[in-house]
């Protein structure tokens, strides 16, 4: 149960959907498929979608890679939240924006699972929400030649694990496949 007894919304975060940010990204088109049924179902069920797109000095606001990807789509109503950080919450507006929306919940889907993504989740559980992470509807890229000790399915596998685990006083995380998320706030 959320810490905000009095935002009974869900909301889909899709964050940094960006064309720089997946160009290289494990299982691309099966994640922006995943993201696309998951907006479709929240525009059905009339719950808040809001947009995401990071910015930084590899990643210029206005450029052809910060654009959000062609097939992903915000509709004019929707909000987008521009940030800077890997926590979406950070230095943005999302909090009002959430708070606006009455949003107590949030499944979030995007890119990348192990910057932003993990930021953005514990941001928001920190912060008093319940998270729903889409198992199938996040994505990184292959950091092996950078160090990283695992492939971008580790990655992926490990977070959705961990994840399913996280709780805090009074809400918690968990891991759900896109095909099973609705976004009726649970009792």
């Amino acid at each position: 149960m959320t810490s905000f007894t009095d935002r009974p919304a869900t909301a889909l975060l899709v964050v940094d959907m960006q064309n720089d940010v997946v160009a290289d990204a494990h299982d691309r088109a099966g994640v922006i498929a995943n993201i696309t049924t998951l907006v479709q179902r929240a525009r059905a069920e009339r719950a808040p979608v809001i947009w995401v797109q990071h910015s930084d000095d590899n990643l210029p606001t206005g450029s052809a890679g910060w654009q959000l990807v062609s097939e992903l789509e915000p509709a004019t109503s929707e909000p987008v939240v521009h940030k800077n950080y890997g926590d979406s919450f950070e230095g943005t507006d999302l909090e009002s924006v959430l708070a606006e929306h009455g949003v107590g919940r949030l499944v979030v889907a995007g890119a990348q699972t192990d910057a932003c993504i993990r930021s953005t989740l514990h941001g928001a559980l920190t912060r008093g929400y319940d998270v729903t992470l889409a198992a199938d509807a996040h994505t990184t890229e292959d950091l092996r030649e950078y160090g990283a000790g695992a492939s971008p399915e580790q990655v992926i596998a490990h977070t959705n694990l961990y994840w399913s685990w996280s709780q805090a006083p009074g809400r918690k995380g968990e891991v759900v496949p896109s095909a099973d998320i609705t976004f009726v706030h649970p009792q």
